[in-house]
């Protein structure tokens, strides 16, 4: 049975796990190596893939929202995260660095322009990578958008969220004293950047479950922190970029230069119960974006694996595939 009959049989919507064709390390400068990989068509349409986090790092499931044949595959972790080099580092790691190593990359490999797709901090990332350079974007796959402004970070980290979550949060605040709670992100951040491993762990750890835990729509709260290594370095990437505005020049500048990009085509599929990245963010850039197309999954969160979210993304990777592979035929 292929992909397709299982898709419709309600199993599934991702593509079968596949291996890549290319794997490397590339250096960016900075003390900074990246992993780097290729899987699917070497001769595809190209496809960046950008993870969340910051500093959460590509998994093997992120090759298979796309059909392999026809889509050529790139992930790549980010500066400080996964498997590139030195983890957990915040020295050379901004927005604007991961920019110019999205082109140090494209460039490498030899690509013209490609597709971005990317989740929460990753459509950040898509987001601002396209005003930088929308002549070398074909097309957008976003997901849960996060566009980098205070009142997501207030509810977040602000007790919006830990309303819905009051046990959670209270696990997640008390960690600092009632003095500090006023700025958790800060609070958290003289812990995490310490030079005391055992505390900088101690504190990655109540970050890192903080955010699990509210990923899915299922209403466990178990996901827990995960490896320690992983740990450390979101919950020190993650912050460290919060902490500094996303290092953006204003408050609200993805949606400032929405201009830039309005001719390109794009889809955003959010979760209507995403707890991380609620949905008002999909609809303010969707308003400042009439051309892309909004999905909101009824019954879905902030995880991409959720059967809802993965089914909407796979669609929309074999639809922006099908419409180029028409262009290319005609």
């Amino acid at each position: 049975m292929d992909r397709k009959a299982d898709h419709s049989a309600g199993l599934s919507p991702l593509y079968p796990a596949l291996d890549p064709f290319d794997r490397r390390m590339l250096d960016v400068g900075d003390g900074h190596s990246l992993y780097v990989e290729q899987c699917g068509n070497p001769d595809g349409l190209p496809v960046v893939v950008l993870h969340g986090g910051p500093g959460g790092g590509c998994s093997p499931v992120m090759r298979r929202y796309f059909d392999p044949e026809g889509w050529r595959i790139v992930l790549f972790d980010q500066r400080g995260c996964g498997l590139s080099r030195p983890h957990a580092e915040v020295r050379a790691n901004t927005t604007w660095h991961l920019v110019a190593d999205m082109e140090r990359i494209r460039k490498t490999l030899g690509i013209g322009k490609w597709v971005l797709f990317g989740g929460s901090w990753g459509a950040t990332l898509a987001l601002i990578y396209a005003q930088a350079h929308p002549d070398r974007v074909l097309h957008l796959v976003l997901r849960g958008v996060f566009l980098m402004m205070q009142d997501e970070l207030d509810w977040f980290y602000g007790g919006g969220a830990g309303r819905f979550w009051p046990e959670l949060w209270g696990q997640f605040r008390d960690m600092v004293p009632e003095e500090e709670r006023d700025d958790l992100i800060a609070a958290y951040n003289r812990r995490l950047f310490s030079g005391d491993q055992m505390q900088e762990m101690r504190f990655a750890r109540a970050w890192t479950a903080w955010e699990n835990a509210l990923a899915s729509i299922d209403g466990s709260g178990r996901a827990g922190a995960g490896p320690a290594r992983y740990a450390h370095a979101f919950a020190r990437l993650e912050n460290h970029y919060f902490h500094n505005g996303g290092f953006l020049e204003e408050e609200g500048q993805i949606l400032r230069d929405m201009g830039r990009i309005a001719h390109l085509p794009g889809v955003i599929v959010q979760g209507r119960h995403d707890m991380i990245c609620p949905p008002l963010s999909a609809w303010r850039l969707h308003r400042a974006w009439p051309g892309a197309r909004l999905r909101m999954v009824a019954a879905a969160g902030h995880a991409m694996s959720e059967p809802g979210i993965a089914r909407e993304l796979v669609r929309a990777t074999d639809e922006v595939a099908a419409r180029f592979a028409r262009r290319r035929n005609r």
